[in-house]
């Protein structure tokens, strides 16, 4: 496996900051390309990516801050170009907004992706509307928990407005995207780590629809966040991300964070990444930066320093609340992973509206926000 990256600016002119001088644009398989939906809308490279990458599947994506491997956070479309020796990729999507039902994603997933030989699946997903719980049931549900899913929910910087992401085409509103590694050659690991801080009494979660918290007791869920946030109020939906909400299903069980995607002054509600069940038991939650720092370490740490000679590709995908709690920081919690990993892996990735990653409870994926999630892709 070899690993090529460049970015491309508003001007599309190309930087090379990762180039192995034996890797042939003619044999890269998959190029992953990530920048702010204002930046992919504005230059519209697809054009200039396929006639580099003819023989590539190309996938484009909108974040909230683009990763590259000199642990930058970049102004420009970070392109990383992979050229697999011995494993087999495949592709396929769905546009939701065509037909707002997650069954067609896993009907596809069925009958274009799944194989004997396929070794995992990484999704990149539209992060607007999408309920990221329903998404990753869905994905469970087709591969019956056998098959590690990995990926995360574009961004749109610190907007809300729409998230974009293509196929083989400039990236558009409402697509879901999945890529399928095939073979025995091909080697993973997952790693996933918060570092937020719970406070605050816990409470019962009174009503709720899916993805859609309207009461915590017996107050307007929105009411009781403004009260909590204070200052911060003001400054809603950005500000939510400073103060995530951590839930447990039940009161023994483990805790998930929640991202708030959206409110709504009218019902007094707020929509998140995942599904907030009634009779479940929320808690804000704050940041400290050390913490975020050392959650990124941690989530390296688990997967491990490999220590063949051979390339590996690291895909960081971390949420945009630890990009704006970590502000000038920000760039330390990718420097760490760098560290642990070596000169050997090369990183990219972005900052999402929700991360998906295999946990040791759930080998096939869970819905992860507020984390730095890893993984890392290398054949043998």
């Amino acid at each position: 496996m070899k690993v090529k990256q460049l970015l491309i600016d508003k001007n599309n002119s190309q930087k090379i900051i990762a180039n192995p001088d034996d890797l042939k644009a003619e044999n890269v398989n998959l190029v992953l390309a990530f920048a702010q939906r204002t930046l992919l809308d504005q230059i519209l490279p697809y054009n200039t990516l396929k006639e580099r990458y003819q023989n590539a599947e190309i996938i484009l994506c909108s974040s909230s801050g683009q990763i590259s491997n000199d642990c930058n956070v970049e102004n420009e479309v970070v392109v990383t170009a992979i050229s697999f020796d011995k494993t087999k990729i495949k592709t396929t999507q769905i546009d939701i907004l065509l037909d707002n039902n997650l069954d067609e994603l896993g009907k596809k997933i069925k009958t274009d992706l799944l194989s004997d030989d396929l070794k995992s699946i990484l999704i990149l997903s539209e992060g607007s509307f999408v309920n990221g719980t329903e998404l990753i049931n869905e994905l469970i549900k087709q591969t019956n928990k056998s098959i590690p899913i990995f990926g995360g929910l574009a961004g749109d910087e610190f907007s809300f407005e729409k998230t974009v992401v293509g196929l083989n085409a400039d990236a558009t509103s409402g697509k879901i995207v999945a890529i399928g590694f095939y073979g025995n050659h091909i080697h993973f690991g997952f790693g996933s780590e918060g570092g937020w801080g719970d406070f605050g009494p816990e409470r019962e979660v009174t009503k709720s629809d899916k993805n859609i918290l309207y009461k915590i007791g017996d107050r307007f869920a929105l009411d009781l966040y403004k009260e909590y946030l204070g200052k911060y109020a003001e400054e809603l939906p950005s500000s939510s991300l400073y103060f995530p909400l951590s839930m447990k299903e039940t009161p023994n069980s483990e805790s998930v964070v929640r991202t708030i995607l959206a409110i709504d002054e009218e019902s007094k509600s707020m929509t998140f990444a995942g599904n907030i069940p009634e009779g479940s038991f929320v808690r804000l939650m704050k940041g400290n930066t050390d913490k975020l720092i050392d959650a990124s370490s941690k989530a390296a740490l688990k997967i491990g320093i490999k220590t063949s000679k051979d390339t590996q590709l690291a895909l960081l995908v971390s949420c945009v609340g630890r990009r704006i709690v970590l502000g000038d920081r920000v760039e330390e919690e990718l420097e760490v992973v760098k560290e642990i990993f070596g000169e050997k892996t090369i990183l990219c990735g972005f900052y999402s509206y929700g991360e998906i990653s295999p946990t040791l409870e759930n080998v096939a994926c869970e819905l992860h926000n507020q984390t730095m999630t890893i993984a890392t892709l290398y054949e043998d």
